[in-house]
């Protein structure tokens, strides 16, 4: 997959990320481990160090026909064959000597599977520069909105009242979470594949460990404490980490397409001139970044779930399991950072309506206090009993069309046991958010963000 395979793919997908998986990429990507391989012989004594300035020449991706590759990869069975093949010849063209030296001791995979590891560690930076806006944009939500109250929302219903800083931090705190868990995953990909035939470096002899570590040391990798030709768990270990994350992005895009319905109205994406515009409704500014995200949240098990079937591998070298992970990898990057792009980018431009958050908190006519009602209630009558009184009470008020302070002050059991004053004061939501503050302060504290206002 490459960024301009297909018209919407700027779209779905970071041009950036999906670059370090075009053919180009990929062929420069193999050409690198295969110039790293001779630096690495010549300088413990495989091969002659005369050798190295020939193949380093040839190894340049421009010096070569990618579609041309890609047809004789159909024939070949994997593309480093050809890739070898041409990278011979053109060494060949000015040094013989060297020509024959060039993949020494290697096998197809490992060039092949270290390629990837080069690929990966230039493309999920990006995504954890991604996520990154991401945490320190829902932390400034969080911090300037931690007293702005709005409806909570559970089961898709107004339940109790809560703050939008209090939703931007646990927005904060789980993009925070998934980063730290992707940044952990990718170094553990970042380990050399070198082993040969069959994973013992035979071909090397006594050379085999040596020219392990010079290789790791010259890509800037972990050497191996033994080939990983047939045990996939670190490539699905960063693919499921990915997932995780998308799934984190997901959640937040989820939020707000709800929050910028026409009916709720809390909050939406700025307006940008051409963007989120109908091909048929003049009207219309849809939620793009947030239909981004979730794109790729929908996207990403799917391709978590193949890389872990990909995993059951046979002996020493698989058959179609590894080949599966070719593709799926790479497109799981590429639509998580579509999707960590996209969430970065609406956070940042976010435009957060407070007011109509006040006026939706009225919507219930104060039945969304309720247990605050029954809690202080509870004292006197008992839980239970609290319970059905203020059930009873919002019943009365829906089916009558009045507040729940006017029911609860005609409520003699009630007004036994609370002032009208009282009830009023329970009634507020701005005085029933619990410990937001206190939440939000140590989320961000936790990522070392402070909060200016004071409790």
């Amino acid at each position: 997959m490459t960024s301009v395979s297909r018209i919407h793919d700027n779209l779905l997908g970071d041009a950036e990320v999906a670059n370090q998986f075009s053919a180009h990429n990929q062929l420069q990507a193999m050409l690198d481990v295969e110039s790293a391989l001779a630096e690495a012989e010549a300088l413990i004594g495989v091969i002659p160090s005369s050798c190295v300035e020939p193949i380093k020449a040839a190894a340049r991706a421009e010096l070569y026909n990618c579609n041309q590759l890609a047809v004789e990869t159909t024939e070949a069975g994997n593309p480093v064959i050809p890739v070898v093949h041409h990278l011979t010849e053109t060494v060949s063209r000015s040094s013989p000597a060297a020509a024959r030296y060039v993949h020494w001791g290697a096998t197809s995979q490992d060039i092949l599977d270290t390629s990837l590891v080069l690929q990966l560690r230039a493309a999920v930076t990006i995504i954890l520069t991604q996520l990154e806006r991401s945490v320190e944009t829902s932390a400034y939500l969080a911090e300037r909105f931690a007293d702005s109250t709005m409806p909570g929302r559970t089961w898709l219903q107004q339940a109790t009242p809560i703050t939008f800083g209090l939703k931007a931090a646990g927005w904060a705190d789980a993009l925070n979470r998934t980063r730290l868990q992707v940044n952990r995953t990718l170094d553990g990909v970042l380990v050399l594949q070198f082993g040969g035939a069959s994973g013992t470096l035979a071909s090397l002899g006594s050379q085999g460990l040596a020219t392990t570590d010079a290789l790791a040391a010259s890509l800037k990798l972990r050497a191996p404490a033994i080939p990983w030709h047939a045990n996939r768990d670190r490539f699905s270990q960063l693919g499921c980490a990915l997932g995780v994350a998308t799934g984190a992005i997901g959640k937040i895009a989820r939020d707000l397409t709800l929050l910028s319905q026409t009916e709720v109205a809390e909050a939406n994406e700025q307006p940008v001139e051409g963007r989120g515009g109908s091909s048929t409704m003049p009207q219309k500014r849809n939620p793009v970044g947030a239909s981004v995200a979730l794109a790729a949240a929908c996207r990403a098990p799917g391709l978590v779930a193949t890389l872990l079937a990909a995993m059951v591998q046979e002996h020493e070298r698989a058959v179609g399991g590894w080949q599966a992970e070719w593709d799926t990898l790479p497109d799981l990057v590429i639509a998580s950072s579509g999707g960590a792009g996209a969430i970065a980018d609406t956070l940042e431009r976010l435009t957060v309506h407070t007011d109509q958050m006040r006026t939706n908190l009225e919507i219930s006519k104060g039945t969304l206090l309720a247990e605050s009602i029954a809690m202080a209630l509870a004292d006197s009558i008992g839980k239970h009993e609290a319970h059905i009184c203020v059930a009873n009470a919002c019943r009365r008020a829906a089916s009558e069309n009045r507040t729940l302070l006017e029911v609860l002050t005609d409520e003699p059991l009630v007004t036994r046991h609370l002032d009208p004053t009282k009830i009023a004061q329970l009634l507020t939501p701005d005085r029933y958010l619990g410990a937001s503050r206190q939440f939000i302060q140590r989320v961000l504290d936790s990522i070392r963000v402070p909060i200016s206002a004071d409790d």
